[in-house]
């Protein structure tokens, strides 16, 4: 079956996550992503949690991809990346700014090889900017943006997420710009340069209290979303606007009136209404609180930890979670398509070995034989 990017080729220089996550879900939706890796492997395919050898880190942001290792110091490495541009749509990388024009392969060099190549520059701080040459790594970018002052509450303590998500919501900004990029050489036949980073992506999420402040002076514009402590656990309770919110005070506090709904949803004493709710579920167990409130059309949800998520059955029937052979690890699972298409599916690829696919990319696309491909290999410019 025909998918979405097919027939759209990616060159992917990238490591860690913001970049390959990026490259993953083209991958997903069909583009043939070419992973290019230093002599060895890419450095995550060390990088802890490990399974039986293999790392769980790598496996999630690199299955559907084909491998080559390419030595790009090397002058006969450069050449073999020259001509592959050639054969390309879209190169994604994720080096400090500055790296590609240093390794002759900047825009403009790009450009003279292949007139229409969208570049996709991935890095912390953007291609230019006061903070351009800085290094990064997610927990900067929820730093710089303020962020971790506003994870899980409205202005207090700094506190990091455990999960990069600064990464993720990056490599969804260099999906979404390689796309209208694609859309827009398809409709000109002009290929360009797309710029995104940690911090700007970081910024889109802090936009209400950001934007707040500058009109007011004042911290604030969000508040935060601490759950309620149930008799054997935690739920959170999102009853957002007038009508659910008198629907819960109904529920939890016998003669509540109209304006005490209304504080709920955020006025003065809106503490009092949370005491009222908290006192409500201490008492009760989290599946009765759940059921409840469902029965009266207040958004709920249980707090679930990492194994009750990997058991549930609507992640499974959503296909949100995969299991694949891996050569490394005989088995691995991995994250499944999030966007679900009915026209043209994505699907999920399995998790290559370092430089796996080195003979059959040069000999299909470069139409390289044998002989030099040895020659190349003895050379140690291709692994």
């Amino acid at each position: 079956m025909t998918q979405s990017l097919e027939g759209v080729r990616v060159l992917e220089l990238a490591r860690y996550q913001a970049g390959p996550r990026g490259g993953m879900i083209l991958s997903d939706l069909g583009a043939d992503v070419i992973k290019i890796e230093r002599i060895g492997g890419e450095e995550t395919r060390r990088h802890p949690p490990m399974v039986r050898g293999q790392s769980v880190y790598f496996s999630v942001y690199n299955r559907g991809k084909r491998s080559i290792c390419l030595d790009l110091r090397h002058p006969r490495g450069k050449d073999i990346f020259a001509a592959l541009v050639k054969t390309a749509d879209v190169v994604l990388e994720n080096f400090r700014p500055g790296t590609m024009d240093a390794m002759g392969f900047g825009y403009d060099a790009l450009r003279a090889l292949k007139p229409d190549i969208i570049l996709v520059s991935v890095s912390g701080f953007g291609q230019y900017g006061p903070y351009r040459d800085r290094p990064a790594f997610d927990p900067l970018g929820q730093a710089m943006s303020g962020l971790m002052t506003l994870t899980g509450q409205p202005v207090g303590r700094p506190l990091g997420t455990a999960s990069s998500v600064v990464d993720r919501y990056t490599a969804l900004h260099a999906t979404i710009g390689t796309l209208a990029a694609l859309r827009h050489r398809d409709r000109t036949g002009e290929g360009q340069l797309v710029d995104c980073c940690l911090l700007d992506s970081a910024l889109t999420m802090v936009e209400i209290p950001t934007s707040y402040y500058l009109a007011t002076g004042e911290e604030g514009g969000e508040g935060g979303r601490p759950p309620y402590r149930a008799r054997d656990g935690w739920v959170v309770i999102s009853a957002a606007g007038r009508e659910m919110a008198a629907r819960l005070m109904a529920l939890v506090s016998e003669g509540a009136t109209a304006g005490e709904a209304e504080l709920l949803t955020g006025g003065q004493g809106r503490t009092d209404a949370r005491r009222a709710v908290e006192a409500w579920c201490v008492d009760r167990g989290v599946e009765e609180i759940c059921q409840v409130l469902m029965n009266a059309g207040v958004p709920v949800a249980p707090v679930r930890t990492i194994p009750q998520v990997a058991q549930d059955p609507h992640v499974w029937e959503r296909e949100m979670l995969v299991k694949m052979e891996d050569a490394a690890a005989g088995e691995m699972y991995v994250p499944g398509v999030t966007v679900k298409m009915s026209r043209t599916p994505g699907r999920v690829g399995p998790v290559p070995a370092p430089g796996q696919h080195t003979d059959e990319v040069l000999r299909g696309l470069l139409r390289l034989d044998v002989e030099t491909i040895g020659e190349l290999r003895e050379a140690k410019v291709i692994a």
